[in-house]
């Protein structure tokens, strides 16, 4: 049964009888207007840990002054419905003020990686971000937390964080889920018409794009960047925000795409900001493709493509 906790003396007893019994703890902090994506971490946090924490909180701190913070998406009760059938043993679920009573006036700066990608235009997002996401490991004390590539420079400051504080939990980031179409799940696909959703494919478009002319032998960023631009801009609703190709931990931008790279973009259609990002591979398509044209190394083709899906 799921038990709601709504304050932080709730969530602390409920968390200090896990201990006390050695549970272990599984942790998915989300934001509500649950999809597939939040299952999917739910169900990994399932297999790994006696039990599930799950969060819904639209943290205020996140929100720049003119974001959609007012109108974010709040479906408690049909979250509540899909944590219950997920087995998700507890929800925490606090109110803002429980979170951020008066007088709170602390901040965490992830410095060198805040102002990059996302940060450039969502000053303070991130201080934000590492604020309640430190508040509630605090709280829930989890073994595991889980998080989506999706939201990549998110978990590249969360790591960051963990090792810097010396925190006791493992952070664990599973792949972006996307509709038949490609269209990553995110809670804000709900503020697009059904012409917008069609733009909104352009965003993997390109990232598939990308890809595709790396496997062609094409490495240069500069190339790379144009033809994603080109494919965005073909949609009349689209605006970029960024589109950069950066190393996975510095996320300082490359000129020359190498294996384990990321490409993100951010993108406006309409009114709605959204991102996406892939990582992308060089070496092992390229030895993929040299070894397959012998019979005699296909065995060590698929010993690859193997690793790669464990990877990916």
């Amino acid at each position: 049964m799921l038990q709601v906790a709504t304050s932080i003396k709730e969530i602390r007893n409920i968390i200090r009888h896990y201990k006390d019994s050695k549970t272990t703890i599984g942790f998915v902090p989300t934001m509500g207007a649950l999809h597939e994506g939040h299952i999917s971490l739910i169900q990994q946090a399932r297999k790994e840990n006696d039990a599930v924490v799950a969060s819904i909180f639209v943290n205020p701190l996140q929100f720049g002054a003119n974001e959609d913070y007012g109108k974010y998406p709040r479906t408690f009760d049909t979250d509540c419905r899909l944590l219950t059938q997920e087995g998700v043993n507890v929800v925490f679920s606090p109110d803002s003020s429980e979170m951020y009573p008066d007088g709170f006036c602390t901040s965490i700066v992830p410095e060198h990686l805040e102002n990059k990608l996302c940060g450039k235009s969502r000053p303070g997002h991130f201080g934000g971000v590492s604020v309640v996401v430190l508040k509630l490991f605090n709280l829930v004390k989890p073994d595991i937390a889980y998080f989506g590539q999706k939201d990549f420079q998110q978990t590249v400051i969360i790591r960051q964080i963990v090792a810097d504080l010396n925190l006791d939990v493992n952070i664990r980031v599973l792949p972006t889920i996307r509709d038949k179409e490609g269209l990553a799940l995110s809670s804000r696909n709900a503020y697009l018409s059904k012409t917008e959703k069609k733009d909104a494919l352009c965003l993997y478009q390109a990232l598939t794009r990308a890809q595709s002319l790396i496997n062609e032998g094409i490495q240069s960023t500069e190339k790379i960047i144009h033809e994603m631009q080109n494919i965005i801009n073909s949609r009349t609703s689209a605006k970029i925000d960024y589109i950069s190709i950066v190393n996975p931990e510095t996320l300082e931008a490359v000129s020359e795409a190498q294996h384990g790279d990321v490409a993100a973009v951010a993108v406006r259609i309409g009114k709605t900001r959204l991102i996406d990002n892939i990582i992308l591979m060089v070496l092992i398509v390229f030895l993929i493709q040299g070894i397959s044209n012998y019979p005699k190394l296909r065995c060590l083709t698929e010993h690859f493509q193997s690793m790669w899906s464990k990877v990916s």
